[in-house]
């Protein structure tokens, strides 16, 4: 049996992520998302109640609040260790069984490096934004303040120095006419 190959997508919030791939989805490619892992992990008994033992005062009622865990894991470095430490394997674990089926896959992982995830993939794409251009994206996006992205964007590493071998950099500063044709330079380049 041949091993897949495994692509992942990542950049900083806003940089256009999901964009890029949903492009990749339009070439046919299967494309699989961490948040979407994160988010149906939420549902999961026995992940909330790890969370709820991590994070006592995020719990309400018996209910482990995540509105509660994002501020205080933004605000507080030391919780957001502790989450991440917690969460990423249980979400990378998941997205590596998923992804398992495909002889080429892509993966969006906004947190790639911030976990040391980067070596389980063949290749990483880096889509890299303008940082203002990202929070006001990201900010309309999901409906919060920008000072609340700014802190986001803060507690994610910064992407700039990774370039060369696995690592391909791709600018999302123009139209999306551009990022489909640095899409399709991307395809060409890994051979897929």
């Amino acid at each position: 049996m041949t091993q897949s190959k495994k692509i992942a997508v990542t950049g900083g919030i806003g940089s256009g992520k999901t964009e890029f791939c949903n492009i990749l989805k339009k070439f046919g490619y299967p494309v699989f998302s961490c948040d979407e892992i994160s988010h149906a992990l939420w549902k999961d008994e026995a992940y909330l109640s790890g969370l709820a033992e991590l994070f006592p005062t995020c719990v309400v009622d018996g209910t482990v609040q995540k509105s509660r865990v994002s501020a205080l894991v933004f605000s507080d470095k030391a919780a957001l260790e502790k989450l991440n430490a917690y969460a990423h394997p249980r979400i990378m674990q998941k997205l590596l069984d998923e992804m398992q089926a495909d002889p080429v896959s892509v993966a969006e992982v906004p947190l790639l490096f911030e976990g040391g995830f980067e070596r389980l993939f063949d290749a990483v794409v880096i889509v890299k934004r303008e940082e203002e251009t990202r929070i006001k994206s990201a900010a309309r996006r999901d409906h919060l303040a920008e000072e609340e992205i700014r802190a986001r964007v803060r507690a994610q590493n910064p992407h700039e120095e990774k370039e060369g071998g696995k690592f391909i950099v791709v600018e999302n500063n123009g139209s999306i006419g551009e990022l489909f044709l640095a899409a399709e330079r991307v395809i060409k380049k890994l051979g897929i």
